[in-house]
């Protein structure tokens, strides 16, 4: 598809009602993420941070699988690099990935991962970087991470345990096992499941009762949300304070405030 004048190949996007699906688009590989398509997904996340037409977004995988993970051809490739590039080559490109990841988080609407299929490593991380997961009973969720010598480098190592408490990660991530939808689900991993055929539905469902309400009340609720962990209880008052007086001075506060007086 063609996106700002920039053709994608491995990424797909579509906007319906207010609702944006970002669909992983290289099923023949699982959907696993090279270099092309991690550029992909940083450009289709900023455009759509700041598309006010697009009220929330749905993350999704074509065919069998959502995110493989990390494609091991491109690996394989790194490790040819001369021993002395392979460093600073890789911190350049998870440098770009962590930009594409905070952007995926910080992105003041609501997002929701509707997991079809494995979501293995990155892709497991990526589905973790979203408010919401809903999957469908095909789904598996792994850390695979340390089968290749890894750590977790999308983020999991911080959200994971926010999700399924501090133990349950480290067993997560130190095993690298795969666990069904059913078990995400009762561990809380997950928040939603459902059947292959409802998945994108329902998604967008939810999608469009998360967004239906004030947009600059939920981009400010979510961004003091996500640091709530890390502050005390005087830090988030006071974001708080400063949130409520933007909301006081928006047309949607007076609409609500007038409308809610004349039906009374």
């Amino acid at each position: 598809m063609q996106a700002d004048g920039q053709e994608f190949r491995h990424i797909a996007l579509s906007l319906d009602g207010g609702i944006a699906t970002i669909t992983f688009n290289r099923p023949e590989v699982r959907n696993a993420i090279n270099d092309a398509m991690r550029v992909e997904f940083a450009a289709v996340l900023d455009r759509l941070a700041n598309d006010d037409a697009a009220r929330a977004v749905v993350l999704t995988g074509k065919g069998a699988g959502f995110c493989s993970g990390g494609d091991i051809a491109g690996m394989k490739e790194r490790l040819a690099a001369p021993a002395g590039e392979i460093a600073f080559t890789g911190w350049q490109r998870q440098k770009r990935l962590h930009q594409a990841i905070a952007i995926l988080r910080g992105m003041g609407k609501p997002t929701i991962a509707a997991v079809n299929g494995a979501a293995a490593g990155l892709g497991c991380d990526l589905a973790l970087a979203c408010d919401f997961i809903i999957a469908s009973e095909a789904a598996s969720f792994a850390m695979s991470f340390i089968l290749r010598g890894l750590v977790p480098d999308g983020g999991g190592l911080y959200f994971l345990p926010r999700r399924v408490g501090l133990a349950r990660a480290k067993e997560l991530i130190f095993t690298g096992r795969r666990i069904a939808a059913q078990e995400a689900l009762a561990i809380g991993l997950i928040d939603r499941l459902t059947s292959a055929e409802r998945l994108l539905a329902d998604a967008r469902e939810w999608a469009k009762q998360l967004s239906g309400g004030s947009n600059v009340a939920l981009a400010l609720s979510k961004a003091i949300l996500n640091k709530t962990f890390e502050l005390d209880e005087e830090q988030v008052l006071a974001l708080g304070r400063e949130a409520q007086a933007i909301c006081y001075t928006t047309a949607e506060h007076r609409e609500a405030v007038s409308a809610f007086l004349n039906k009374k």
